[in-house]
């Protein structure tokens, strides 16, 4: 019994024609959310990162030499809005992790491309954090781990579709 199922027992007993079955799915996700991004959060941190630099900084960098996107491109990557984007950039170019260059297709415009510095501290952290996901998901076996995959793609894809 874990704690997600003392709170459905509770409600069970209160609210007994209540169909709760979906709130232990939920709750039990958003607990193991709040578990994941701890963990995550220790190994950004130890980089002197966050889940928000960290974000920019990856999407960055998966997208291959020269590791530079626009800010547009960078939004629609990490889905947040334009303010919050520049938020993040100005920050990161704060810290020398980042600079603003000329768009060579578009001079009206900028990239924002991941400095030398940048680079390292992100191959670096993500080295880490891929190790830290899988200590994170290692109570389940690789079978176990591909079937609540499959299943959560099937969950998100009601939602993305």
């Amino acid at each position: 019994m874990d704690h997600v199922d003392k709170i459905l027992e509770q409600w069970h007993r209160e609210r007994p024609e209540l169909s709760i079955a979906p709130m232990g799915t939920i709750g039990r996700i958003k607990r193991l959310h709040q578990h994941l991004m701890l963990g995550m959060a220790k190994t950004w941190a130890a980089h002197g990162l966050n889940a928000a630099s960290f974000d920019v900084l990856a999407t960055l960098r998966r997208s291959g030499s020269p590791y530079a996107l626009s800010p547009g491109e960078l939004m629609a990557s990490t889905m947040v809005t334009s303010g919050t984007m520049t938020n993040r950039i100005d920050q990161l170019a704060k810290v020398g992790l980042i600079e603003r260059v000329r768009n060579p297709a578009d001079g009206r415009g900028f990239l924002v491309s991941l400095t030398n510095k940048g680079v390292e501290i992100i191959d670096t952290a993500v080295t880490e954090h891929v190790s830290t996901q899988a200590n994170l998901v290692s109570a389940l076996s690789d079978d176990e781990r591909a079937q609540l995959d499959d299943l959560l793609k099937r969950f998100l894809k009601g939602f993305e579709a």
